[in-house]
Parts: structure tokens; sequence; C-alpha cells
């Protein structure tokens, strides 16, 4: 059934969330549309209607996590067709937006695509930008900058990187009515970097995605280490090697550890590490570390979920982040956590992880030797994480975006939904 045609009661509220993306070359913000169809899926209490645009030729990513009050809306116009097609630039991001901007762009003129017709003919209340590109459009708009990496690390990008996102960035935040922030961190540095007014960013947090993904069996485990070619024992990195991921230092972590204190700790990264692998593998070589290292390449959701249960403990030496999605689903899988202690991190871990200074490798070593060798540190951050991460859930992040979507279409407030509104953010 085509949403856009779905008949609805006159007091609910039809929203459209971008979801125009190609499976595995967008890691955690792939992710994030997952936990919010997911969640969005289980209210079944109300009749408002969620609707997810998503280009015809990459929609089955996303389908199995669609159901309930939440719709697919086939995009017009491909993600990945004409000039288009996904591009191994930058962050590999989406090639019909890089297509239309130009090479230098200026405040002055932003070069935004225009929205979706299709968003048009359904009819819908408010657009819920998911990522950190969007289009122009009239309907009231939610926008997720999911970081502001370009504004505190710009040596980390290109010159044209930087001004694309800094024009794309204000544009949406200035045309937004709802700007998103994933903790009370970010809404400082939003309200610090582009001077929004505060109540124009509402803190909503993630929740781990991992449970929205089957359960591995026995069997699961058994083949995963197989497939992936897994050492027995191992520490686990989850990032694509993007600069600010600060592979390089984690790998002199490697050394040190090996070097100075006799242990060899191998070490596995996931994610599809867009070129920039085989840079890694020489400095790996460089520093007599080879042989400790495996890069998986993009896993599916049960090979994720599998390699948390494997893993001895989960490394985190980013060096800027918005949120740190693969911190808080160690943390409900169990899995004891070496974390970076920047931006929001050691507010999101609150005390249950143990945290280093990312631009210190001896500090990194430190921390991870102290988790790989000290079994009873692990069982006590397994079990901090674990009540850490129980505190947060998709369902419960997809009722307040529900209470906000209510707000901002001037329909009824359920008590429920003002509770929410009025509770402190939980990061």
């Amino acid at each position: 059934m085509n949403a856009a045609r779905v008949s609805r009661s006159p007091s609910a509220v039809r929203v459209c969330l971008d979801a125009r993306l190609v499976s595995g070359q967008f890691g955690g913000v792939e992710q994030v549309i997952i936990g919010l169809a997911d969640g969005l899926s289980r209210l079944t209490d109300s009749p408002d209607e969620y609707l997810f645009l998503v280009d015809w030729d990459h929609k089955n990513w996303l389908k199995p996590y669609v159901g309930g009050p939440c719709r697919l809306l086939i995009a017009d116009r491909s993600i990945t067709g004409g000039r288009g097609g996904f591009l191994g630039k930058q962050q590999r991001r989406v090639a019909w937006y890089l297509g239309r901007r130009p090479a230098s762009p200026t405040p002055g003129s932003p070069d935004i695509p225009p929205g979706d017709r299709a968003v048009q003919r359904a009819r819908v209340d408010l657009m819920h930008f998911t990522m950190q590109v969007g289009s122009r459009t009239s309907i009231p708009s939610i926008y997720q900058p999911h970081d502001l990496l370009h504004r505190h690390l710009p040596r980390l990008l290109s010159p044209e990187t930087v001004a694309a996102r800094e024009v794309e960035y204000r544009t949406l935040c200035d045309q937004a009515v709802m700007v998103v922030a994933m903790s009370r961190w970010g809404k400082r540095d939003l309200i610090e970097q582009y001077a929004l007014p505060e109540d124009k960013i509402q803190v909503i947090p993630w929740a781990p995605v991992i449970e929205a993904y089957r359960r591995p069996s026995a069997q699961d485990l058994a083949q995963t280490r197989v497939r992936l070619g897994l050492p027995d024992v191992f520490a686990l990195y989850p990032a694509k090697a993007w600069p600010h991921k600060n592979h390089v230092r984690l790998l002199e972590a490697m050394r040190i550890l090996r070097e100075q204190h006799g242990l060899v700790i191998p070490v596995v990264f996931t994610g599809a590490q867009n070129g920039l692998d085989g840079t890694l593998r020489e400095e790996a070589a460089r520093l007599g570390i080879a042989e400790q290292i495996l890069f998986t390449g993009f896993v599916d959701p049960v090979q994720l979920r599998s390699l948390y249960r494997l893993a001895r403990l989960l490394v985190f030496p980013s060096l800027f982040e918005g949120w740190g999605m693969p911190i808080l689903e160690a943390l409900a899988a169990g899995l004891p956590v070496a974390s970076s202690n920047v931006t929001c991190l050691p507010d999101l871990t609150a005390g249950a992880a143990l945290l280093f200074d990312p631009l210190d490798p001896t500090a990194i070593a430190a921390a991870i030797g102290d988790l790989w060798t000290d079994e009873s540190k692990r069982d006590e951050l397994a079990r901090l994480g674990s009540d850490r991460a129980a505190m947060f859930s998709w369902e419960r992040t997809a009722r307040l975006f529900r209470a906000h979507y209510r707000r901002l279409a001037n329909r009824e407030l359920t008590e429920e939904d003002l509770d929410l509104l009025g509770a402190e953010p939980l990061v």
C-alpha cells in the first residue's frame, strides 16, 4: 500500500523521516534510523503515522524494522542515479547532495536540494531529517546535526567539506522548528557554535540498537568466529577509519603494550573502512604489530551482536563524538568498555567505563592493559554498564519524539507526553 494514500484521523500526526541512504556506508546513522523505526513501530496505541522516505533500490535494509504505524515512502528521485552514485569521498555522504553543491559554498548562497515530491504528495505535518544532510522544505522540519566535528577539528577534513557542512548545517538549523541534540553537552555545543535559541534545541538520547537485532545463537557465534577469522580473545573497535576515530594512536598503544608490558592483544576493527585501512595496515607493519590487527569490513546485525558477545573488551579512542553508539551497545551487551574522555562520553558512560585521554597512547595502553588483565574489573564494569544501558530504550526515545511531533503539530498532548517533555535528559 502506498503510504501517501492511507486515510487518517483528523487528530493524527503524519511525520516523514528521511532514511535515504545506502546500507553499510553510514555506520551509526544507519543504526539510528533502524532504532527509530523499531521504536516508532511499537507505538500502536495512537493513530499517528510515520513514513520513512527511502530510495527504491535501497530500502531492504530498513524493511524488517518497519511495522505498526510505520510505512516506507518511496522517493521520486534516486540518491544513486544520474551524476550521483555513492562516491568514496570524505564521509561517503549522499552523492546526490554533493553533486548539487558548489565546490566552495558560501553562507550567502547555500545549495541545499529541494524536497522530494513524494513527501509533498503524502501531505505530512512534519519533516524529520534524521541525518546531517537535508533538503529545502516549506513543511515544518526537525533537524539532527549529529555532531559539529567540522567546527572543532577542521584540520581533519578537507576545506571543501568544512565549507559544505557549514552551509548545510547552518541552513538546516535555521530552517528547522526544532533541532535535536543527543545530550546536554551537545545542546550546549549547538548554542555556543551557532547561537541557536536554547528552547529550539531539544535533547533526545539514542539507545542501543542491538536490541532490535536477532539474538545470536551458539551456531551464529561459531559461524561468526569462522567467517571473520576471529582470534580466540580480542579487543573490539567498531568504527570506520576516519581520522577523528584515532586508529593510529590505538595502534601505537598496542605497540606500547607489546614492547613495554609483553601484552600481545589482538584488536578487531569493523566497519567499511573507506580505503584508509590500507594506511593503517602499513602503520601496523611499521610498528611491528601487523599480526595483531584484523579488519572485518562491514558486518551484518547478527555478526555485530556476536562480536559484542565474543570480545573481551571494547576500546573506543575517538577524538570527537556526538554520541558514541558503540559504547552504549557494548554496555547493553555486558562488554566492559575503555573509552575516550571527550565530549559527551563521560556523561554517557556515567562511571560505567574506564576513561582515558585519547591524545596519549600511553594512557590508552594503560586502560586497555588494565581491563585486559583484570577479570574482576571487567566483571564490575560489565555489571555497571548493563545497569546504565538499561536506562535507555528506543521505545522511550520514540515516545519522546512522538510527544515533540504532537507538540510541534499543535495536537493535544497526553499526560505521558507532558511527563516525557518535562523530564530531565538522561545524558
